[in-house]
């Protein structure tokens, strides 16, 4: 048994989604989205290093001294998966893991809308979950997966760096790739998969030009891609990657992603106040008709609008999905304040609403 181990063993007791080990402070756990020291001695440089080589693996390790930093993945058998984050920074080494349950949870289990499992039998085309970092993303697409995985008789890739929720397969053949150890780059794992005779492909992170360009065209040409991003709303997801293209191609992206997109859900979690742990509110678009005009078109900032109009097709904006979560009393009015795009509408469910500056 590893020496950190200890602290894995804590955090899953504890409930936690996070561990902070940093040179020169005590560890800390993030608890229901709030971090809170573990009374344990202050990590030195040599100790906290020694911990993390004792799990790494070697080829990752020689990458952290080259590099400064390194992303990994570590397992304890029967407890829970950890996806690991190696730096360098002022005072030393830090090191942050994220458990990664080892029982993927289901939609149902989640709580989401119909729309969100059905997203698993599309035929083909995009679909991106989005949302800043820690949301659930991984969560969402582990849960969608794991209905394909039930349901259809497919091949499915993931490409990931690291592999995190870890499918068994079912009724599909399901193949994980973690960057750097089975593959090159998210790119080459791309490229190399449209030859691998895949259904489905699940890509970790849409990071680049050459990623997204591939992940647009495998959505255009018959598989259905999954992928994340880094954005807070749908209307800013479709923007996001067509302007990650020179300005002279993304007329014709414009056109190409119109045509494969089939849905953004872009999600914010919550601190539950009703019991222990946290719920997502999802935004969800569904690419209908009228919506792939408005992308083809530039018309992006008319989505919302399109948005709310489309509650039949399973759509819904951000703050409906918050405001649903507050009348539920499974969340609080001030991080629903806090975390909502129309500020002035959840004003009213303050005690005292603060002043804040930049909403002036």
């Amino acid at each position: 048994m590893a020496k950190i181990d200890a602290f894995f063993q804590l955090m899953h007791d504890q409930g936690a989604s996070d561990l902070h080990l940093v040179s020169g402070q005590q560890p800390a756990l993030r608890l229901r989205g709030d971090l809170e020291r573990i009374k344990f001695d202050v990590l030195t440089n040599d100790g906290l290093k020694a911990m993390i080589y004792e799990i790494a693996p070697e080829h990752k390790i020689k990458q952290f001294e080259e590099t400064g930093d390194v992303d990994f993945a570590y397992e304890i058998p029967g407890v829970a998966r950890y996806r690991a984050n190696f730096f360098e920074q002022q005072f030393g080494c830090g090191a942050v893991f994220r458990e990664i349950p080892s029982k993927i949870v289901t939609c149902a289990e989640l709580g989401f809308p119909q729309v969100i499992p059905k997203l698993a039998s599309l035929p083909r085309g995009l679909v991106l979950v989005t949302g800043p970092t820690g949301c659930g993303k991984s969560t969402t697409l582990a849960a969608i997966i794991h209905e394909a995985n039930l349901n259809r008789k497919d091949h499915i890739i993931t490409i990931e760096d690291p592999v995190e929720f870890v499918h068994q397969s079912q009724s599909c053949i399901v193949n994980h790739r973690e960057v750097g150890r089975h593959t090159k780059s998210f790119a080459a794992a791309l490229r190399g998969a449209l030859r691998e005779d895949p259904d489905i492909i699940l890509v970790g992170e849409l990071r680049d030009l050459e990623t997204i360009s591939l992940a647009v065209e495998a959505a255009s040409t018959g598989h259905l891609v999954f992928g994340t991003l880094h954005t807070t709303s749908a209307a800013k997801t479709v923007d996001r990657i067509i302007e990650v293209f020179p300005a002279e191609e993304q007329m014709q992206i414009r056109s190409t992603l119109a045509d494969g997109i089939r849905a953004v859900i872009a999600q914010v979690l919550f601190k539950r106040i009703d019991r222990k742990g946290r719920c997502a509110a999802l935004e969800i678009l569904i690419a209908n008709s009228a919506v792939r005009n408005l992308i083809r078109e530039s018309k992006t900032f008319q989505l919302p609008s399109m948005i709310q109009t489309g509650k039949k097709y399973g759509m819904q904006l951000l703050d409906d999905a918050i405001q649903e979560l507050l009348q539920k009393g499974w969340i609080g009015p001030d991080e629903a304040y806090m975390k909502a795009n129309d500020k002035q509408r959840f004003r009213q469910f303050l005690k005292t609403p603060p002043a804040d500056f930049t909403e002036v």
